[in-house]
């Protein structure tokens, strides 16, 4: 199908969809049916990120860059190389910061803060946002080549409601997750529930 022919092929992947319809679960699939899987999953929520934190977090640092960087930090590119970086809520990336991000992506290499080298990077990029991006492009409030970037191929997310068929999957999902976080063995759901 399209959805295992773009997971396999490693390409950047943007995931639209409202808030809750599961777009990191999806991020976690294309994941482990993609080239890498065997490689760490990084998700990042870059709402989350002050913009003043940006290149330390995202490219890392050396050792004594800046005042309390006492010891060099790996940030989220180095982490996930070799697999998946999800950046969730791509649409809040500040415009000033979206060209550093942009340039990643293209050199597939960084200078983490303070350091003289360049590292390499294979890392497949998953973004994903509840913001209609296209209009964002149109208002000057995200990059129109970053989207394009991040854009090689796309999956929309409709919200649950409208998917009824997924409950069952989902349901049996969170089940076994929190059996495994209580220690529990519990085989299924009723049909009643």
């Amino acid at each position: 199908s399209y959805a295992q022919v773009m997971a396999a092929g490693g390409n950047p992947i943007m995931i639209t969809g409202e808030s809750g319809t599961g777009k990191e679960l999806v991020a976690k699939g294309i994941h482990q049916a993609g080239p890498m899987p065997q490689g760490p999953f990084v998700a990042v929520n870059v709402s989350a990120i002050p913009a003043s934190m940006f290149e330390s977090q995202f490219f890392g640092h050396a050792k004594g860059a800046f005042t309390g960087a006492e010891a060099p930090y790996r940030g989220y590119f180095e982490q996930a190389d070799g697999g998946t970086l999800f950046l969730d809520e791509i649409g809040e990336l500040p415009v000033g910061l979206q060209s550093k991000l942009l340039r990643v992506l293209e050199e597939k290499s960084f200078y983490p803060l303070g350091a003289a080298k360049p590292i390499w990077v294979d890392v497949r990029v998953i973004s994903a946002s509840n913001r209609n991006l296209n209009k964002a492009c149109q208002e000057g409030n995200f990059r129109l080549d970053l989207f394009y970037r991040l854009k090689s191929a796309h999956i929309h997310l409709p919200p649950l409601a409208e998917r009824p068929g997924d409950i069952p999957f989902l349901a049996r999902h969170f089940l076994k997750k929190a059996c495994g976080q209580h220690k529990k063995d519990v085989q299924g759901f009723s049909a009643e529930a």
